[in-house]
């Protein structure tokens, strides 16, 4: 499916310039060129830039795994990790690493969500039996990464914050989208979770699923109530305070408990972070591939088309436009993070921060992934080639996700 899609990019792309020039745009090719070293440049710069994060974020999970605190985390999910992962062995460090990893991204803190979910792929594949072929853990894994909840978009309110200081806005809540974006993620992952575990043959009717449901809609509605009546710059602050205090935290229990076993933290560090450059370089071909197809994409105008059939369908059909400005932001999202961070800045200067198109662009940028993107770093850190179905599941909770994105917009403002 990967291989289907990065050719199709490049050859609709190909042909969609092919027809600009045609028509007399004779500078088309050399966007694409442009484009093209571009995006190289880009992927081997994202490469570089784990280099460091990578051997902090691996040598602080050697600390803690030699200290047992990872494996105390994966005993403490473990009913519920044991049912959606079965084929993982109770007690393996993945599940240790892949609670870390979902902790991480919950709380908006990408930098460390990257090299703890490096670390739990190159963990599983170590149980698959065949290296070159996705296994079941794997593609849950992966999906539910692509599809994670977002407990705290922070980047996305401090966004919000300085574009209104920007237009004049006084008393502008930034933090407003805070329950959308909520809701967003709850169904994206649930939709991920349900599309994979029907392909796996899994149930999830049982008690351990049920009770974690349980225990996160507690944990949303605590948020909000302690949350909700903020104003924006003390909600930023204790987002901040939750999200960094949380990560320092976990930091200093792994330090503090290896001490106390007489573990040698700082050598079970370096060992950590020795495997950190190792896997950052091995996911540069794979990321650069990928990309240089999206630009081929992107800078031929496809995407833009996509986007005005979208909307004719949907005016044909006699519903309400409204949403078709915000769209593109969840469209590329799937492709490029940056890429749709610029777009949701655009939709937010075109409309106006707090114009309905400019939250719903907030709520679909704090509640995707970057499917393709998660996709190519994370197997292509194993060398991982065939995905199986892991592409189309993925898509699908990042369609209902967008769809619903959408329906709990209206909902909400208008």
């Amino acid at each position: 499916m990967l291989n289907f899609i990065w050719i199709a990019f490049i050859l609709i792309g190909f042909l969609a310039a092919l027809g600009q020039a045609l028509h007399g745009d004779l500078e088309v090719f050399s966007r694409v060129l442009a484009g093209l070293f571009d995006s190289a440049r880009t992927g081997f710069d994202i490469s570089l830039g784990l280099v460091g994060v990578m051997s902090l974020w691996l040598g602080l999970m050697k600390v803690g795994e030699g200290a047992g605190i990872i494996q105390l985390f994966g005993r403490a999910l473990g009913p519920f990790f044991r049912r959606i992962f079965p084929d993982v062995p109770t007690g393996h460090p993945a599940i240790g690493s892949m609670v870390m990893n979902f902790s991480a991204n919950m709380l908006g803190l990408d930098n460390a969500a990257t090299p703890l979910g490096l670390k739990a792929m190159g963990e599983l594949q170590e149980l698959n039996p065949k290296k070159d072929t996705a296994s079941n853990p794997m593609i849950m894994f992966m999906v539910l990464n692509t599809a994670g909840i977002t407990l705290i978009p922070t980047s996305v309110i401090a966004i919000r914050a300085s574009l209104a200081v920007k237009q004049g806005l006084t008393g502008f809540n930034a933090a407003d989208i805070f329950l959308p974006t909520l809701l967003a993620t709850f169904i994206s992952f649930t939709t991920g979770l349900v599309t994979v575990a029907l392909w796996q043959r899994i149930s999830l009717f049982s008690r351990p699923v049920l009770a974690a449901y349980g225990g996160f809609c507690g944990l949303l509605a605590a948020l909000y109530l302690g949350l909700h009546r903020l104003s924006p710059e003390r909600m930023a602050q204790v987002i901040g305070l939750l999200g960094s205090g949380l990560i320092v935290s976990i930091i200093v229990l792994f330090i503090a408990v290896a001490a106390l076993r007489r573990i040698d933290a700082y050598e079970a560090f370096v060992e950590g972070a020795k495997e950190g450059f190792g896997v950052a370089v091995k996911i540069i071909p794979y990321l650069v591939a990928m990309l240089a197809a999206i630009s081929v994409f992107r800078t031929t105008g496809c995407m833009g088309y996509v986007i005005e059939g979208i909307r004719a369908a949907v005016v044909a059909l006699g519903l309400n436009s409204d949403f078709v400005p915000a769209l593109p932001v969840g469209l590329m999202k799937t492709l490029s993070g940056s890429g749709a961070r610029g777009l949701m800045v655009d939709v937010m200067t075109t409309y106006g921060v707090g114009s309905f198109q400019g939250r719903l662009a907030a709520i679909i940028q704090g509640s995707t992934e970057t499917t393709f993107y998660v996709l190519a770093v994370y197997f292509g850190s194993v060398n991982v080639t065939r995905t199986r179905y892991a592409l189309a599941c993925g898509l699908i909770a990042d369609a209902v996700g967008l769809v619903g994105a959408i329906g709990i917009a209206y909902l909400f403002y208008r």
